[in-house]
């Protein structure tokens, strides 16, 4: 008794190539590697992404690290901490009044 699928494999030539063992296992590698995997490269390509986005959350902290060196050094002068203290938390001398005047658009919600 013959196979009837064993004829129409011998016929046509991609079947054949299908049909090899080499290629089956060649294909359910890379399925493997591409989708299932602990180290897919569905995973990698999600922690390249976080990757890039901690890179410019560094330079972004870098250069404010460099902003807070350039504060610093303005407030090691007297007159600077003066003004910095006026303008942040809104102190004054003893016979000075302050007026904050607010404007619609300006409150920070």
């Amino acid at each position: 008794m013959t196979n009837p699928f064993k004829k129409i494999i011998e016929n046509n030539t991609w079947l054949q190539f299908l049909s090899n063992k080499y290629f089956i296992v060649t294909v359910f590698f890379i399925v493997w590697m591409v989708f299932l995997d602990n180290y897919s490269y569905l995973d990698h390509r999600l922690l390249n992404r976080e990757i890039e986005e901690l890179e410019d959350n560094k330079q972004y902290y870098k250069d404010e690290i460099a902003k807070d060196k350039q504060s610093i050094k303005k407030l090691k002068n007297p007159a600077e901490i003066e003004r910095y203290a006026r303008e942040k938390y809104y102190m004054k001398k003893e016979s000075e009044d302050i007026y904050i005047i607010e404007f619609e658009g300006d409150t920070i919600e």
